[in-house]
């Protein structure tokens, strides 16, 4: 075992290498001028070439990727051109809003997904796995875009339920203090029980909750019955029915076990690709996470903090799929 998960952290570590490596040729062949950026549109040549020299523009490319690495190792991912603050503590600011994001969803998803996949392979080929079939295949093929400004037009514009955008309300940013605990917004207003300013979080994470979870849901419910499908079909359920256990017992307590290495995979990459696919969907509610950060960074080729971003996501992703993966392992068969 843990051979098995030593090989699988270089194997790791090699894909967050290419990344990086990638991030990094693009960012210096693209045409931005990043010491302009740095020095101002008004800089002078000196300026201009005192920004390179600061910046470490005046080496040579094979140098200036030896120091980058040597920087990120120390955890540095570089300073913004922008705001000129180092890039680790601007994503500071912005990841607990996109995690809790996150988190919220998929909380929603594996709630959901799992049950959905379960009854709708109990049920194969009845209504209820068509309904179920139906909904998943949808979940995972409507652009996310376009859900966002459906819930929106339905739930804000229509029936006025619930707020369009943004994490708090004006209202409650002007006569409650914004609680910072964890950096979770829900989970601090619980700590510290304001609880008109968790109604209101709440109610402000719904809608973009939804729009991110859709996808997740269809995800885990297809793999869930399909893995179902297929282990139901196996000889030790088959001795189980025989000697007269439930038909509940053996879906729940055997069968489920076995299909939830497919099922983790699934929901782990699901969980790295909506993490790094959120940005949209933030940026169509207003929502102060990541997203709003890379548009910005984006839209004034600051470098350093897209590759700020994109490494942050790449560790991610790679993260959840290693853990993905050291979960199958502990079934003895996959690790042979």
């Amino acid at each position: 075992m843990a051979k098995y998960i030593v090989k699988r952290i270089l194997s790791s570590l090699l894909v967050l290498l290419g990344v990086i490596t990638i991030t990094f040729i693009i960012a210096r062949v693209v045409p931005s001028e990043p010491e302009r950026k740095w020095a101002g549109e008004r800089a002078t040549p000196q300026q201009l070439e005192a920004a390179r020299i600061e910046l470490g523009l005046d080496k040579s490319m094979p140098v200036q990727y030896v120091t980058y690495l040597g920087q990120l190792v120390q955890g540095n991912l570089g300073t913004s051109l922008n705001s000129k603050e180092p890039v680790t503590k601007e994503l500071s600011k912005y990841v607990p809003a996109t995690l809790e994001l996150v988190f919220v969803a998929f909380l929603l998803a594996i709630v959901l997904g799992i049950p959905l996949g379960i009854y709708s392979a109990k049920k194969k080929d009845k209504a209820l796995d068509h309904a179920s079939r139906f909904f998943s295949i949808g979940a995972v093929s409507l652009p996310t875009f376009w859900v966002a400004l459906f819930l929106q037009l339905i739930f804000y514009k229509t029936l006025n339920w619930l707020p369009i955008g943004g994490q708090l309300s004006v209202t409650a940013t002007i006569f409650s203090t914004k609680p910072h605990v964890t950096g979770f917004l829900i989970v601090d207003c619980l700590l510290t029980g304001n609880f008109t300013l968790f109604m209101d979080a709440l109610s402000h994470i719904i809608l973009p909750c939804i729009t991110i979870s859709l996808y997740p849901i269809g995800l885990v419910a297809r793999m869930t019955r399909s893995a179902l499908l297929e282990i139901l079909n196996e000889d030790y359920i088959t001795a189980g029915r025989s000697y007269g256990l439930s038909e509940t017992r053996i879906l729940w307590k055997y069968a489920l076990k076995n299909s939830l290495g497919a099922t983790a995979t699934d929901v782990a990459l699901s969980m790295g690709y909506t993490l790094t696919s959120t940005f949209l969907v933030e940026a169509i509610f207003s929502w102060p996470g990541i997203g709003s950060y890379i548009a910005k960074s984006v839209t004034s080729l600051d470098y350093p903090a897209i590759i700020g971003v994109t490494i942050f996501g790449s560790v991610c992703y790679i993260m959840l799929n290693l853990l993905a993966d050291i979960i199958i392992a502990l079934d003895p068969r996959v690790r042979l």
